[in-house]
């Protein structure tokens, strides 16, 4: 008896994934689908760290799915869906935010920090030459640590 259940149960089983939900959007032109696959890789789920609302499965991520295709089929343009989501979910949802004061640290902070970097190298190289240049030994130190010695035993002899 066992052993007949087994293969139907493995079947079931094996049939489980097949039965998962799957999203599909119908859409009226292909620049419809393709304006919808864009927006859905370049908008930013704001439940996830790191994923686009076509990555993640969150159910935020689908929510925003399902309003992205609605707006799609509505007409809107990619820059009205954008700045719908920006105004609704701020400059996060989007992968290149904007130029504006609130994001100057944002996009001006990796090059100040080269800078400072690059800087800091400098002045430590030009420091450690001025060291070397020093130390080294040449012709005049010589000659007066040569002179120095003679009148340390010109005093020797004198005493």
């Amino acid at each position: 008896m066992i052993k007949r259940l087994i293969p139907f149960v493995l079947a079931l089983v094996m049939s489980l994934p097949a039965m998962a939900a799957i999203e599909v959007f119908n859409f009226d032109s292909p620049q419809q689908e393709e304006q919808f696959k864009e927006l859905s890789s370049t908008l930013r789920c704001p439940k996830c760290q790191n994923n686009t609302i076509a990555d993640s499965n969150a159910a935020l991520a689908q929510d925003l799915r399902e309003k992205v295709y609605h707006m799609t089929k509505e007409g809107k343009s990619k820059q009205e869906i954008v700045d719908y989501m920006v105004a609704r979910y701020g400059n996060f949802i989007t992968y290149k935010p904007p130029f504006n004061a609130s994001t100057l640290l944002l996009w001006l902070g990796p090059i100040l920090v080269i800078f400072v970097g690059f800087t800091l190298l400098i002045m430590r190289s030009k420091r450690r030459r001025e060291l070397i240049t020093e130390k080294e030994w040449n012709e005049e130190k010589e000659a007066q640590l040569k002179a120095l010695f003679e009148q340390d035993k010109q005093g020797e002899r004198d005493q």
